[in-house]
């Protein structure tokens, strides 16, 4: 069946919800059935009959929303009638009020910043109340939005720090010589581990070839061997740096056989020292030790004691007395402070350490030994070679009337009296008769030596040296003028990296003042080879 179409009529009725109703579409509840029905007419009798329908469905929707519209009131309330008129007067203040005195703001209360420790002592929420929106940067609590359960964190500031290292070659096997005017001919084997951990003793062969076993700990184990033509050296050293973890307290053990042939004796050392040490700045430190050794002398060269003055034959009985073992033990403490910038070849700074030792055993004396060195730069280049620097040292000692002679002091050498030959400076019996002379040393030194070193070459390979070595070493405490020696001489560096750290050193010294019977030498020398 054909539909009629919409007329503008039909537009007009139901306007669309996107277009605003007009003046002329409004219409009051009650006028809109008759409207309805009479343009109603004009359709088909299918639409007439469903005008009342909807009629009736239209007038009930336009009550419902006019009562959704309007506002509700409480019960016995009648809302006001008229309309409400803006007032035309504009108020303004009576009169200024001004403040009768100055305003002085307070200042806001400083927080103090939370205290914090290390390690962490407290864990927990936060502490105190804040406004959202604020926070206590760093001081180790976290602060969730208001509403949310609080965060637990240590109240440090602190960060974890991973580092992921692997260790460098710590181990060693050194292979070397020397060769100088004291001690003849010396060969040498060292194996030195800096990483040393004496509790980790290997588990499989795997670990005893793999360079795991015994390694870790930051322990520093060496062992040495030194045989030479005038001169034995077998010595073992275990050290501990940091024995109770990171206190700076030091444990160290070592063992010892020395076996040296002197001109007028032979001697065997064969001992044992433990030490700790305390380092109470990164200069200075402190250590107490103890020793034990037995010295075994032999090949005591003879005398005719008969032509002997009573004083030299005294000295050479107890010589005599001492040949076989001697049972020597004994305590120290020694105060060391050191500030040199190089211990080999150092050019500021100074070194001082004092000494006091208690020995018991076979022989009971007192020693007490003072070392100084210092060093003043006098000049350098601007890259910090061609150093000039000048130098002075002196080392004093004292030690008991019981001391034995082999323990005495004795000076002569290019390590203390340049120009004299080893243990050529000192006290002596015999020469007289046709006896020969011995060396027995004294109960007292007093060495020193000023230096001034300058560089020859622009590399720093040759150096050299002008210095001026005087002191002595006497039976009792004294100073004497005709024993007391005099040796200024010229010498020369050569640094040579291939071979050692250490330079070669070559020194001519002449005495200028001498007892009547030290032993010269002009010409010194030192020179090693460690690979």
């Amino acid at each position: 069946m054909n539909h009629p179409s919409r007329t503008d009529t039909d537009r007009n009725v139901f306007p669309s919800p996107l277009t605003p109703a007009s003046e002329s579409t409004r219409m009051e509840s009650i006028d809109l059935p008759k409207r309805l029905a009479r343009r109603a007419a004009i359709n088909t009798p299918m639409a007439r009959a469903l005008a009342v329908p909807i009629a009736v469905l239209a007038c009930t929707a336009l009550a419902w929303t006019s009562s959704a519209n309007a506002q509700n009131y409480p019960p016995g309330y009648n809302p006001p009638t008229g309309t409400y008129v803006q007032p035309q007067q504009n108020y303004a203040p009576q009169q200024n009020y001004a403040p009768q005195q100055n305003y002085v703001p307070q200042p806001v209360p400083q927080q103090a910043a939370p205290q914090t420790t290390f390690p962490p002592t407290q864990f927990g929420p936060r502490q105190r109340v804040l406004q959202p929106g604020q926070s206590v940067p760093g001081s180790g609590t976290a602060f969730p939005p208001i509403g949310t359960d609080p965060v637990y964190t240590p109240n440090v500031r602190v960060a974890d720090l991973i580092v992921n290292g692997f260790p460098a070659r710590t181990g060693r096997i050194m292979f070397g010589g020397a060769v100088n005017s004291d001690a003849g001919v010396t060969g040498q084997i060292t194996i030195d581990e800096r990483n040393f951990d004496i509790m980790r003793w290997p588990r499989s062969f795997r670990d005893l070839f793999g360079g795991t076993a015994f390694r870790g700990a930051g322990q520093t184990f060496r062992l040495e061997a030194a045989p030479g033509s005038d001169f034995d050296r077998y010595s073992v050293q275990f050290a501990d740096p940091n024995l109770f973890g990171y206190l700076p307290i030091s444990f160290s053990a070592s063992g010892f056989l020395y076996d040296r042939r002197y001109d007028d004796w032979d001697e065997n050392r064969l001992g044992g020292r433990f030490s700790l040490g305390y380092r109470i700045t990164p200069d200075l430190s402190l250590a107490v030790g103890i020793s034990g050794q037995n010295v075994d002398l032999s090949r005591v060269r003879t005398l005719n004691t008969a032509i002997l003055s009573p004083g030299d034959a005294a000295e050479y009985q107890e010589l005599t007395d001492a040949q076989g073992d001697n049972e020597l033990y004994s305590g120290s403490i020694t105060l060391t402070h050191n500030t040199r910038d190089s211990p080999i070849q150092p050019s500021q700074g100074h070194y001082f350490q004092f000494q006091f030792e208690e020995t018991f055993g076979d022989y009971d004396y007192s020693r007490i030994e003072v070392e100084y060195r210092k060093y003043w730069l006098l000049a350098s280049r601007a890259d910090g070679s061609g150093k000039q620097t000048f130098s002075y040292s002196t080392q004093v000692g004292f030690s008991g009337n019981d001391t034995p002679i082999f323990e005495n002091f004795f000076a002569g050498g290019y390590a203390t009296l340049r120009g004299f030959d080893f243990r050529g400076a000192g006290p002596v019996v015999g020469g007289t008769g046709g006896n020969p002379f011995v060396a027995v040393g004294g109960e007292f030194q007093f060495l020193n030596s000023v230096e001034y070193m300058f560089p020859i070459t622009a590399d720093d390979a040759f150096r050299g040296v002008a210095f001026c070595d005087f002191g002595t070493v006497e039976s009792s405490v004294k100073l004497d003028a005709d024993s007391f020696r005099v040796a200024p001489g010229l010498g020369l560096r050569v640094a040579i990296p291939a071979l050692g750290p250490a330079p070669l050193a070559f020194d001519f010294a002449y005495p200028v003042n001498k007892s009547d019977f030290d032993n010269e030498r002009i010409f010194s020398f030192y020179m090693s080879l460690i690979r």
